[in-house]
């Protein structure tokens, strides 16, 4: 039977979560919200609850990088930003493709949407860049994105887009970074990590497990 890790596939599956690509995607979502005057209080909620779960993704990630901050009986060092990132922004994504149809068929593009999250968040487990519990994390927490925000989406008015248009616009990040290539975010974040906690090497996952062991952990 072939392994998850055997898939050739995850790395191109595992791009469609990269901040390289979502984040552009999270501003065409708030222009396709902030244009038409009547859905501009849907933009300010999108970046409202968009922000508020990547403050949370960059806490946890700068927590355990700068001071070794994270939960070693569960393998936990921080929330997959992938995970997080795809099923904040691509069951909006679906709903705003399927902005012209009815609330069935928008509710279906929705969910297809966070499923797609799901696959993406199975794809860090197969390259082994997370833990189940960090992907697990992720996943709840960009749902919480989403769905708080469909959820308010509900009874207010929304934009009635092309899908093409949608689609396009989406997959601009494409014609900037070549696909399967990552942003250098993680590398970013080891920098800043170190400069705020004063140290001159991050904590690595080996530490936390080295911490679970109860063998010593040497960084200054």
């Amino acid at each position: 039977m072939l392994a998850l890790h055997d898939l050739a596939l995850w790395p191109a599956v595992t791009w469609f979560g990269d901040s390289g690509f979502l984040l552009p995607a999270s501003l065409w979502i708030t222009a396709w919200l902030g244009l038409p005057r009547g859905t501009r209080p849907s933009a300010r909620r999108w970046v409202l609850l968009f922000g508020l779960g990547c403050s949370v993704i960059l806490v946890s990630k700068l927590a355990f990088l700068g001071w070794g901050i994270g939960i070693a009986a569960i393998d936990f060092t921080g929330f997959s930003g992938h995970t997080a990132l795809s099923a904040s922004i691509w069951p909006v994504a679906g709903w705003l493709m399927a902005s012209r149809q009815d609330h069935r068929l928008r509710v279906g593009a929705a969910v297809a949407g966070l499923m797609f999250a799901a696959v993406i968040g199975v794809s860090r487990i197969a390259l082994d860049a997370h833990s189940h519990s960090e992907v697990a994390a992720g996943f709840l927490l960009g749902a919480a994105v989403s769905g708080l925000f469909l959820w308010w989406q509900h009874r207010s008015p929304h934009p009635r887009l092309s899908w093409l248009l949608v689609a396009l616009s989406l997959a601009t990040p494409a014609l900037l970074q070549r696909p399967g290539t990552a942003a250098p975010t993680q590398s970013a974040l080891e920098v800043i990590a170190m400069r705020l906690a004063g140290t001159d090497r991050v904590y690595t996952r080996a530490d936390l497990l080295a911490r679970r062991n109860g063998s010593p952990i040497g960084i200054e």
